[in-house]
């Protein structure tokens, strides 16, 4: 049998026009819509940038945490669909942009590039084409 710390079972059966949920009492339901439209609700390059901003900030936090250090991050996410060249499909460009207040710029990019390591979510889009990471200055 597998160990695991956490198992979240994820529902959607209506693509982008409807509702997705986490399966159990309390949790997430949310109303999915095309980006594209100007329907209500989020939709999976929101969604994608929520989950890697989240999972990217709470590693380097963890990080910053077992060096003794205190200091603030912040991670920025923005998630563009985009059209392949050939005119059919898509694909997410992803430009990620980390900070981490007062650190010299290549101190926090040692952090930052070691968090993008060990993230679970950045671990399912390494080596991808369409995603940059940049450690830049914090700014209030």
């Amino acid at each position: 049998m597998e160990n695991y710390l956490f198992e979240a079972t994820v529902h959607n059966e209506e693509g982008v026009e409807g509702t997705a949920y986490v399966e159990g009492e309390d949790k997430l339901s949310v109303t999915v819509s095309s980006p594209t439209s100007d329907k209500p609700g989020t939709n999976p390059e929101e969604l994608f940038g929520l989950a890697l901003t989240t999972c990217l900030n709470a590693t380097i936090r963890s990080l910053l945490k077992a060096r003794g250090l205190k200091n603030q991050s912040r991670v920025t996410a923005k998630v563009q669909l985009r059209r392949e060249e050939n005119g059919v499909g898509y694909y997410f460009k992803v430009s990620v942009f980390a900070s981490i207040e007062g650190l010299e710029l290549d101190r926090a990019d040692a952090i930052v590039q070691s968090a993008d390591k060990r993230c679970p979510v950045a671990k399912l889009t390494q080596n991808a084409s369409t995603i940059t990471l940049k450690t830049v200055p914090y700014n209030n």
